[in-house]
């Protein structure tokens, strides 16, 4: 099982709502990375949809995940990922390799959106940035 997990939008601890605040925070930050897909904008959340083929690239952070099996329970909670019914999850994690800054690939948990975008918006290839007040989320 991986350690890491690659992080591109509210679970980076810069932008974590206070729901998810208290776990993110327990996450270690390696480094900046990014990994071959297309990060939408779905209003008060990306989501990714990653593609080793697309010529984008979505710009995030990996982190170390404390040996704690409540953070990854805690981290599937908010993000809509139940395990044993993934078909029904607004998101899915899943195993990736990353690629880090500093040059090596990890395979990392990343969430992948578990919906068609439809007509959402594509975020431009940069680290994601909040635009308006984060609400709770409700999935």
């Amino acid at each position: 099982m991986s350690r890491y997990l690659f992080v591109y939008g509210t679970l980076d601890p810069k932008h974590a709502p206070s729901e998810i605040a208290p776990t993110v925070a327990k996450l270690r930050p390696l480094g900046k990375a990014s990994v071959q897909g297309l990060l939408y904008d779905l209003g008060e959340y990306p989501g990714a949809v990653f593609n080793g083929s697309a010529k984008r690239k979505i710009s995030g952070t990996v982190f170390r995940i404390p040996d704690d099996p409540q953070i990854l329970r805690q981290l599937d909670d908010y993000e809509g990922f139940t395990p044993s019914d993934p078909r029904k999850s607004l998101f899915v994690r899943e195993l990736r390799p990353v690629k880090l800054a500093a040059g090596p690939v990890l395979r990392c948990w990343v969430y992948t959106y578990n919906r068609d975008p439809g007509t959402a918006q594509l975020i431009p290839a940069r680290p994601y940035r909040r635009k308006r007040p984060q609400v709770s989320r409700q999935r």
